[in-house]
C-alpha cells in the first residue's frame, strides 16, 4: 500500500516542540480532514508504523533517534474553533488557548481554564487536562475519535478519565471535542483570563525553551502537600544544570534547554532531580512529560 499523499520521510520533530530536543520521524503528515486522518490511519496499521501525535509540541519529549513511525499534526479543518449557540466545538488541533479566548469573547463561560493550558483540544483530551480548578471533564460534552477502523462518538465517562490521563491509546486521535458552557458576560470573563495569565506569568518562567511541568505532582503523605516544584527547590534542584538542560531559576519544576540540549541530558537532569527528591523526602516523582519514540530513561532513573 502506497503512502497516503502528503506524508513527508525523515521529517525533523525538534522545531514542533517546545523544549526543541530530538531527532527526525520517520514519516509526518498534516492531516487537514478526518478523511485524511482515517486514510492515514489505516495505512499505518496495513504497514505496521506506529502512530505518534505531534500537538502543540508543549508536553513532548521527542528521542534523540527520532521516532521509528509516522507522527501527526492535526491541522484545516481538524484545528477549527467554532460555536454553536451554548457548545463550543474544537478541531482535536485547536489550541486550548485559543479555544478559551474565544469562548470568551462569545460569552461562554466554563472553559477559562484552558487559557494557561498550552496544548491542543486532543491533547487536553487524551492528558485529561485540569488548571487552576477548571476541569475538563466538566464541560465536555463528547468527543469524535478517529481509529484505522473508522470514527466513533465517545462521552466523557467513555474515556476513562484518571489524574493526568485518559485510556486513549497510540493510534486512538481525538478529532473533535464538544464543550458544553454557560453564557456570560464578555467582558467579565475577558477580566477573568487577564487574571489567570497575570497568574501564569508570576509563577512559571516565559520566553525559555520547556516543555512545561516536568512531574506530577505527587499523591504521597510524605510530600506533606508539597508540589513537584516545591519539593525539587527544597532537595536543591533550582538552576541544577546537566549539559544544556537544567531546571529553570524561576520554577524547580520546569526543565530549560540553555541553548543546544539533548533529549538524553534532559533525561539525565530529570532523573537527578528525582534522585534528590526521593533521597530527601523518600517521595518518587513521576514524569509528567510525555514522550515520542525510544526514549531511553538513564540508569539512575529507577530508585
Amino acid at each position: 500500500m502506497n503512502a497516503p499523499q502528503g506524508v513527508e520521510r525523515d521529517y525533523p520533530l525538534a522545531r514542533l516542540t517546545t523544549v526543541r530536543t530530538g531527532g527526525p520521524a520517520d514519516f509526518f503528515a498534516r492531516p487537514g480532514d478526518e478523511e485524511s486522518l482515517l486514510e492515514l490511519l489505516a495505512w499505518a496499521r496495513s504497514e505496521g508504523i506506529p502512530i505518534g501525535i505531534v500537538g502543540s509540541g508543549s508536553n513532548l519529549l521527542i528521542a534523540d533517534d527520532g521516532f521509528r513511525g509516522l507522527a501527526l499534526k492535526l491541522d484545516g479543518e481538524l484545528a477549527r474553533i467554532e460555536r454553536d449557540g451554548e457548545r463550543l466545538t474544537c478541531g482535536g488541533g485547536a489550541r486550548l488557548p485559543s479555544a478559551a479566548a474565544k469562548a470568551a469573547a462569545w460569552g461562554l463561560s466554563g472553559l477559562e481554564f484552558g487559557i494557561n493550558i498550552p496544548g491542543t483540544a486532543g491533547g487536553a483530551v487524551k492528558m485529561n487536562a485540569n488548571a487552576y480548578g477548571g476541569r475538563l471533564a466538566e464541560v465536555l460534552e463528547w468527543v469524535d475519535v478517529c481509529t484505522p477502523e473508522g470514527r466513533e462518538r465517545r462521552a466523557p465517562e467513555q474515556l476513562g478519565f484518571a489524574y493526568r490521563r485518559s485510556d486513549l491509546g497510540a493510534d486512538e486521535v481525538v478529532s473533535r471535542a464538544c464543550f458544553r458552557l454557560r453564557e456570560a458576560d464578555p467582558d467579565a470573563l475577558r477580566r477573568t483570563l487577564s487574571g489567570m495569565r497575570e497568574r501564569r506569568r508570576e509563577a512559571q518562567p516565559s520566553g525559555i525553551k520547556t516543555f512545561g511541568s516536568t512531574f506530577k505532582n505527587p499523591d504521597d503523605e510524605r510530600a506533606e502537600g508539597r508540589t513537584a516544584g516545591q519539593l525539587l527547590e527544597e532537595a536543591g534542584c533550582r538552576g541544577l544544570a546537566i549539559g544544556g538542560a537544567a531546571f529553570a531559576e524561576k520554577h524547580a519544576n520546569f526543565v530549560e534547554n540553555l541553548g543546544e540540549a539533548t533529549t538524553t541530558e534532559v533525561l539525565e537532569l530529570m532523573a537527578e532531580g528525582r534522585r534528590r527528591v526521593n533521597d530527601r523526602f523518600g517521595v518518587e516523582l513521576e514524569p509528567e512529560v510525555q514522550t515520542l519514540g525510544e526514549v531511553r530513561w538513564p540508569p539512575g532513573w529507577e530508585l
